[in-house]
This record gives C-alpha cells, sequence and structure tokens, in this order.
C-alpha cells in the first residue's frame, strides 16, 4: 500500500507527525535545562531505523515511505538554508574588537588540536570504516573536520539560557566559535573539492555538482571572488537598496521575498563553484545590513522555516542514523573513541589554550566546554560527508550520537561550572537574537 501512495499525501501526513513529535520533544528539553535542538535530534533518531524502523517496520514505512524521502530533504534543506542566513545576520564581528590574542590562541587551539587529534583517529579507523574507494586523504581530513566543528548558533542559545550571551566568557566564546567554524567551512569545502570527482551526485542542501571540474585551486579562486564580491560589491548595494526600500514606507512582504532570493541565489553560487550552498546562505546573512525592516522580515522567516522546515532536516539525517550498526562491541569502541577524541580535542584543547591566554580558570574550563557544543552544524558537515561517500553509515553514527552528546552535556556542564545565577545583562527576560531562538 505504501509503495502506491500519493508523494503529496504521503508528504501531508508525515510533515505535520515530523514538526510535531519534534516541536513536542523541543519544549520537553527545555524543561529538563536542554536546547531544542537536543530533542529534535532525538526525534529525528528514533522515527529513524534505530527505534521506530526496529519495532515497528511497516508503520515505518507508511510514514516515512521511500518516495516521500526526496521532497522532505529538499524541505528540510531549505530550512536549513534560511537557518544558516539567519545565523549570518547575527554574527557580529565587533565580537572581535579589544579580544584579538584570545580570540587568535583559543579558537586556532579549538580547529587545530581537534584536527591533529582526528587525523590521528581517522588513520587507525580508515582501514575500517571508510567506505571502498575512498581516498586516504579525503577520509582523514573529513573526520578531522568533523572533530573540530562547533555549532555557533546552538552554543549562542545556549549563552542566552545561562545568561552568559553579551558577558566576556560569552563574548569571547561566540568569537572563537565564529573563527573557529569559518576556518572549518573552509577545510570542508577542501574535503568537498576533492572528493567530488568521484562522487556520483550531491549531498542534501547542495552537494556542489557543479565544483568537479574545478579542481581544489580553481575553487579556491572562486570562493574568494565571491567573497570578495560579496563584501565589496553586494553589501553596499544591499545597504543602499534597503535604506531606500524603508524609506518609502513598510517594506512588508516584500523585504521577505528580497530576502529568500537573495539567499537563495547566493547558496546557487556557492553550488555551483564546487562549495557547499550553505556557506553561501551564511555569507548572505553576514553582509546583509541589520535594520529594523531587516530584522522583522528576518523574524517573519524564522517563524515558518525554523519550527516547521528545519525539523525535516533532522528526520532526515536520523532515517540514515541506524545504532544497530553498532552491534558489536568494536563498533562500540570505535564511537567511544570519537566521542573521547571529541570531548579531548576540543574541551581539553579549548581550557588549555585558554589558561595560555591568560583566562581565570573558570572561565577557561566553560569556554573549553562551550566550545565541545557541536548540534545542528555537525550534522550539517555528516549529512555532507555520508551524502559524497567520504564516510559510511556506520560511522556516520558513530559521529551523530557524538554530536547529540556533546550537545546535551554542554548546558548542564556550564550551568555547574558558573552557578545558577545569571550572569548576564540580558536576563531571563531578554530576547534571543532573532536567528537563534531555538
Amino acid at each position: 500500500m505504501g509503495a502506491s501512495r500519493d508523494p503529496l499525501e504521503a508528504v501531508l501526513v508525515a510533515v505535520p507527525v515530523v514538526v510535531l513529535a519534534c516541536g513536542v520533544a523541543a519544549a520537553l528539553m527545555r524543561r529538563l535545562g536542554q536546547t531544542a535542538v537536543v530533542g529534535e535530534i532525538l526525534v529525528g533518531i528514533l522515527l529513524g531505523p534505530s527505534l521506530l524502523g526496529w519495532l515497528w517496520p511497516a508503520g515505518s514505512r507508511w510514514l516515512l515511505p521511500g518516495e516521500v524521502l526526496p521532497y522532505l530533504g529538499v524541505l528540510g534543506n531549505l530550512g536549513l538554508l534560511v537557518f544558516m542566513f539567519l545565523v549570518g545576520l547575527e554574527l557580529d564581528p565587533g565580537l572581535l574588537r579589544g579580544r584579538g590574542r584570545a580570540v587568535a590562541v583559543v579558537s586556532q587551539a579549538c580547529v587545530w588540536i581537534p584536527l591533529g587529534l582526528g587525523s590521528l583517529l581517522a588513520l587507525a579507523m580508515y582501514g575500517v570504516l571508510a567506505p571502498e574507494g575512498v581516498g586516504r586523504a579525503e577520509f582523514v581530513l573529513f573526520v578531522a573536520v568533523a572533530m573540530s566543528v562547533t555549532a555557533f548558533p546552538v552554543l549562542a542559545r545556549i549563552l542566552k539560557d545561562q545568561g552568559l550571551y553579551g558577558t566576556p566568557v560569552g563574548a569571547l566564546a561566540m568569537a572563537c566559535a565564529a573563527v573557529a567554524d569559518v576556518v572549518a567551512w573552509c577545510l570542508l569545502a577542501l574535503v568537498v573539492a576533492m572528493a567530488q570527482p568521484r562522487a556520483s551526485g550531491g549531498a542534501g542542501a547542495g552537494g556542489g555538482g557543479g565544483g568537479a571540474g574545478w579542481g581544489i585551486a580553481g575553487m579556491g579562486v572562486l570562493a574568494g571572488v565571491f567573497l570578495a564580491g560579496m563584501w565589496w560589491g553586494v553589501r553596499p548595494l544591499l545597504a543602499w537598496g534597503v535604506k531606500r526600500w524603508a524609506s518609502e514606507g513598510e517594506p512588508g512582504a516584500g523585504m521577505v521575498v528580497g530576502l529568500c532570493s537573495g539567499l537563495c541565489l547566493s547558496a546557487y553560487a556557492t553550488n555551483a563553484m564546487g562549495v557547499h550552498a550553505l556557506f553561501g546562505a551564511f555569507v548572505f546573512g553576514a553582509v546583509v545590513p541589520r535594520t529594523e525592516a531587516v530584522e522583522a522580515a528576518a523574524e517573519r522567516m524564522r517563524a515558518f522555516a525554523v519550527p516547521v522546515l528545519l525539523p525535516l532536516f533532522f528526520v532526515g539525517s536520523g532515517l540514515k542514523t541506524d545504532v544497530g550498526l553498532l552491534g558489536s562491541g568494536a563498533a562500540w569502541l570505535w564511537a567511544v573513541a570519537v566521542l573521547a577524541v571529541a570531548v579531548a580535542g576540543k574541551w581539553g584543547g579549548g581550557a588549555g589554550a585558554a589558561l595560555l591566554a591568560g583566562q581565570p580558570v573558570r572561565d577557561a574550563v566553560t569556554l573549553g566546554a562551550l566550545m565541545n557544543c557541536r548540534g545542528v552544524t555537525e550534522l550539517v558537515v555528516l549529512n555532507v560527508g555520508l551524502g559524497l561517500g567520504v564516510i559510511g553509515p556506520e560511522l556516520f553514527t558513530a559521529l551523530v550520537l557524538m554530536a547529540l552528546v556533546t550537545t546535551a552535556v554542554t548546558g548542564p556542564v556550564v550551568r555547574a561550572l558558573r552557578g545558577r545565577g545569571r550572569e548576564g545583562a540580558g536576563g531571563d527576560g531578554a530576547a534571543a537574537p532573532v536567528g537563534l531562538r531555538r
């Protein structure tokens, strides 16, 4: 019966089930002191082969039949593009002012120490977990990049929840995460360029099928031209256009249409040059001027894309996550090793670097714990790697579990380190940034 269903009918069933389940899980996680993304990742895993597909295969196939998954994937990736645009919109370069030395030391340590440890682990895993035909260099580099990611948007949400948003340690964490993630995205683009000549198709929200012929050097040149054009060309043009538009009255829906069009075209441009489409959406958000009209339009985009479309991305990740693949003792040992290396590289490396940069011990340990948060950004990276065939389902599952655990422990650990008192200026009543209310 499931194979003959109209795809539209299947989508109309799957979307409300997924969205409602993620909404309930997010609310429950918030009551437990967690961020919404933890509940959404859990729902995605539970609706996949790890639980529903194991307990009730027929029900799983009816709810999420194979023919409907591409449609859900497109919708989820559109939500992801909007989300990354919102993250770029909230990126504040002012966080770097006056903290240059600490930001440089901590951010680079939080990239290169996990990269080094992850590379050593990947070399040990290559003969066991690497898919057939994958080169050693691209496998090792991808695993290393997966270890070095910090979830910038989830980190902002945790800082807001803990009253640390705008405090010295919070501002330092945001600045370090921003710098570290820019480096990680550049390295991921390198992996994509290395893997695409061998890959047969795209990966999620922009597999970058057009980048195969350019080569790594050509892709780097194109990415540089894109960044320069966005910063010195598109940014002033947007500032002029937004100012003129706002002066002519309430922009309303027109501003939403303009922003959606801009982020899609920017995502298309980076996808065509071989860089992930999400990078284009993020850069477009970073160059858009922050006016009241833009923030109002961004809030309207967030109100639909984040609670409705983005959960579909988590379900797509959950359907690729099968805890049953870790059935053997050796597989679980690899999963534990992944978690241990991830925590040692990010938390240990970040805390050690912060101490060397002159931070107090409590701030240094807190900063390391915050940098260890991975969340949705890690899932984006992992889906790119799985879509390109750089990693297989078994390692994908181990890395998803690592992302879930490191994200889930961040809030409670920071709360224990800082105490329950609110330290930030925002307090309970302050609104979170428009792109980060997760």
